[in-house]
């Protein structure tokens, strides 16, 4: 019986961390150029971003990219939202069997919410941007006098809050809902 409370507990301390998550910002992205023209500097922010899973799925709706705005929708905020609701009817019940089945359907679509991992390491990849640099030095003559130009870009990339707060949701929900499931098969099976 315990594991039941436990697989509740961790879903209702999942859910906690589920808003943030989706809410705060996910990644900042900074992209920076440079020129140096003998001796003297020229910077700018060419990019300059901090985006939240939510603030992305509006980002790509105006432009267009409706797809992959309502697929990342789906998988990382509706899906995640209803199988903590029918968890937690699940827990509230009395009929032993409309909680395995509520329990056997949040497993199957448990799969299908692996995308919220999938679109943690999406995030990852663009993380690993992270400081990548590149120089490109010119040399031209002008009126007889050589300039030297050096153009350089810096991509910055950083884990936000929102990051740490999916990260964990993620997890916290796979461990409550293993419990949930654990605590079913023990009630069949006795």
């Amino acid at each position: 019986m315990y594991k039941k409370h436990l697989g509740f507990a961790f879903n209702i301390i999942a859910l906690g961390l589920f808003f943030p998550g989706i809410l705060l910002t996910m990644f900042s992205f900074n992209m920076e150029m440079a020129a140096n023209l003998s001796g003297s500097a020229l910077t700018s922010s060419l990019i300059d971003k901090e985006l939240s899973i939510m603030a992305t799925i509006s980002e790509l709706w105006k432009d267009q990219r409706l797809l992959v705005a309502a697929l990342i929708f789906a998988f990382s905020v509706c899906i995640p939202l209803v199988k903590t609701v029918l968890l937690c009817f699940g827990y509230f019940t009395k009929s032993l069997q409309v909680e395995k089945r509520l329990i056997n359907f949040v497993s199957a679509i448990g799969k299908w919410s692996m995308a919220d991992v999938f679109v943690i390491a999406i995030f990852l990849a663009i993380m690993s941007t992270n400081h990548a640099d590149t120089t490109t030095s010119e040399q031209f003559s002008v009126f007889g006098f050589k300039v030297a130009i050096d153009i350089s870009t810096q991509t910055l990339s950083a884990a936000g809050e929102g990051f740490y707060y999916f990260t964990a949701y993620c997890v916290l929900s796979l461990i409550g809902t293993q419990f949930a499931s654990s605590a079913i098969k023990s009630k069949y099976a006795t």
